[in-house]
């Protein structure tokens, strides 16, 4: 077949900076809005964050219900308990999510099974679920991050875990994207430094991942209607990458030392937005394949930072796991992009001898610095699992399609091997 020639770019309408989230009621109402459903976790519901945007709402006569019973980490049963809350308490017009990734993930689901009835199975990413697409439109979406990571508010994309099979998916189709992102580093400051840390290595996978992966011309030739949003590297996303690991070295570790640190918090912020703009369109492939049955078969792991009181590994961190050997794995596809990723990451290093070393040895640098945990055990696996995470992230075809030289189940497992222990 003929390559392709044509790459595709999408993203929310952005509105940025301190104070942005106070004029969400103004741009509600100029999608018609009248009467909106806040989407958050008990967590981010503490702070009184998300009832202050309600609250503000009502000067541009668009009334606001708060829904806090998302799950950090969603679930399909957690997701249908959001859809039947919203079902119960509407009719709305609008949908604002509140809070970090989990929020706004559980905000797309609960805006598609409202607009597209159905049940959540029938959306789910093949071979998961039947993978259908919304027939009818979706209401308008608006994504208010509180964490600087996931680039949810960016992405066509919605992550959950589906309990009775142990596997981490997704559902994935254009109409999902938020159509207006609201990004108000205000609302970051009272984020753990716990939570900071992961988030910040999500926004660290998602721009070396996009910025690694299969380029767009790569792949054969697609007629209109095969297009997807993952399109693979480009232009456009490898612009974005750029900028946001820059943005990464100069202030990630700050904002996990000083939460109050404003530069920080405002850079790490806009890097976040940055790597979304990036993936959203690129993709991402074999560290987020990964982190799906990293996060999908917990059993007994608590991080620090996070509410609630059940095993949870946080997706940024289930990322950051396997990266290092992920990348030593995929540096022969592409190592000058490697290297320039290693460079802009950690412009310091000194550069080593062997180049496939040099983004490895700048991610564990950074992994160490902000206390993120030393491997795969040490979040509670052992050898014994590696073929259960390999079956797992063998089901990310989706993800591992994206990866910039082909990917077998024998790759994944050493790569989980040798993921045990980092340093």
């Amino acid at each position: 077949m003929a390559s392709e020639t044509v790459f595709t770019y999408g993203a929310p309408q952005l509105k940025f900076g301190p104070g942005a989230a106070d004029e969400i009621g103004y741009d509600l109402a100029r999608y018609g809005a009248r009467r909106a459903l806040v989407v958050t976790d008990p967590g981010v519901a503490a702070t009184g964050a998300p009832q202050r945007v309600a609250d503000a709402m009502k000067d541009y006569g668009v009334a606001a219900a708060v829904f806090d019973g998302v799950r950090v980490e969603p679930t399909d049963e957690s997701l249908r308990r959001a859809a039947d809350h919203a079902r119960a308490t509407g009719p709305y017009d609008a949908i604002v999510a509140v809070g970090g990734g989990s929020s706004i993930d559980t905000a797309k689901a609960v805006d598609l099974l409202l607009t597209n009835g159905g049940d959540l199975a029938d959306y789910l990413n093949p071979p998961v679920g039947a993978g259908r697409a919304p027939a009818e439109p979706l209401l308008p979406l608006v994504a208010v991050p509180t964490t600087t990571g996931t680039g949810a508010e960016s992405t066509t994309v919605c992550v959950l875990d589906v309990l009775e099979l142990k596997v981490k998916t997704g559902i994935s189709h254009p109409a999902l994207r938020p159509v207006l992102a609201v990004v108000d580093p205000d609302l970051t400051v009272s984020q753990p430094a716990g939570v900071t840390a992961s988030a910040g290595m999500d926004i660290v996978c998602h721009a070396l991942e996009s910025y690694t992966a299969r380029p767009y011309d790569a792949f054969d030739r697609k007629t209109p209607e095969q297009r997807v949003p993952y399109c693979g590297a480009n232009p456009i996303s490898d612009m974005w990458s750029e900028r946001a690991l820059t943005l990464i070295a100069r202030s990630l570790r700050a904002a996990v030392r000083d939460g109050g640190d404003a530069r920080a918090r405002g850079d790490m912020a806009l890097a976040a937005t940055f790597a979304g703009l990036g993936f959203g369109n690129a993709g991402v492939h074999v560290p987020h394949a990964n982190a799906y049955p990293i996060a999908g078969r917990v059993r007994g792991f608590r991080p620090a930072g996070y509410p609630g009181d059940g095993p949870l590994v946080p997706h940024g961190m289930a990322v950051s796991l396997t990266a290092p050997e992920a990348f030593r794995f995929t540096f022969r596809a592409c190592p000058e992009r490697h290297v320039r990723a290693a460079e802009l990451l950690a412009p310091g290093l000194e550069r080593p001898d062997d180049p496939a070393e040099h983004l490895p040895r700048a991610l564990l640098a950074l992994m160490r610095d902000i206390g993120i945990p030393d491997g795969v055990a040490a979040v509670g696996y052992t050898e014994a699992d590696v073929p259960d995470l390999v079956a797992g992230a063998m089901k990310q075809q989706r993800l591992l399609a994206i990866a910039p030289r082909p990917v077998t189940e024998e790759d994944l497992a050493g790569i989980f091997t040798r993921s045990l222990r980092l340093w």
